[in-house]
């Protein structure tokens, strides 16, 4: 946002104008827009992640990838997930060893929550990541999939706001906010998206439509890896008249 012009606004009431802010459109770096406004998840999956720009604002073990979806005239649509001996996740040697299914209701979000990354005895965790994320990124044989949740998500229905928030040890804070078209919005924001352990998710449904996902995971669901961070969002709070007629 940005300050108003007093001139150009001198029609207004003195409190209209000392409220006022205007929308910013200057143009933003790439880091700016993904860890800002958004960006749409067909620029992140054809993005050059070699270029330094892109590689700064990644979030290291996080893979957006596109999708094809047929269209099946007068009947619908046919699309892929993924194939287990191709593309991204053969190339990083993970295949889920569970698959579930999930629904939002439309107008409603998921708060962050994280996975916890798996540590070997006697290793410090700033080094273990910074190992496995910086200095040996695409050594995969040190990810312990069988040991730590690595999710990998697609969306059927809906459109989704994706937010990322990495909050390893030893790796910087980095943020990706993107949307991802679900099957029934067919074009280049169709992708699928692998989140590591240890980086923070939130979930939106844009829009008046129910959000349908389908994800796998690479252990199979343990209560005890599934840690909330700011998730009062998804708490429907009793109206206050409510909670005092229920008290005891």
């Amino acid at each position: 946002m940005t300050t108003p012009d007093k001139q150009l606004w001198q029609g207004l009431m003195a409190e209209a104008q000392t409220a006022l802010v205007t929308r910013d459109y200057r143009s933003q770096t790439f880091s700016q827009q993904l860890a800002g406004a958004g960006i749409e998840a067909g620029t992140l999956a054809s993005a050059d992640r070699t270029s330094p720009e892109v590689r700064e604002a990644w979030i290291p073990g996080v893979e957006v990838f596109s999708r094809k979806i047929y269209p099946q005239r007068h009947r619908g649509s046919f699309g892929e997930f993924v194939r287990r001996d191709e593309g991204v996740l053969a190339q990083i040697g993970f295949w889920p060893a569970q698959w579930a299914s999930a629904r939002m209701f439309a107008q409603t979000a998921k708060g962050f929550h994280v996975h916890p990354p798996s540590i070997p005895d006697g290793t410090r965790p700033d080094d273990w990541m910074r190992r496995c994320f910086a200095d040996e990124p695409e050594n995969y044989s040190l990810r312990r999939y069988e040991l730590e949740q690595w999710d990998v998500m697609f969306f059927v229905q809906g459109v989704a706001e994706m937010i990322l928030h990495d909050v390893r040890a030893g790796l910087p804070p980095r943020t990706m906010r993107f949307f991802v078209d679900g099957d029934n919005h067919r074009g280049g924001n169709n992708a699928g998206v692998v989140i590591p352990p240890g980086v923070a998710h939130a979930l939106r449904g844009e829009g008046s439509e129910d959000l349908i996902m389908v994800y796998g995971t690479s252990t199979s669901f343990k209560p005890e890896f599934e840690g909330r961070i700011a998730s009062e969002v998804e708490t429907a709070v009793l109206p206050e008249s409510w909670q005092r007629f229920l008290k005891p």
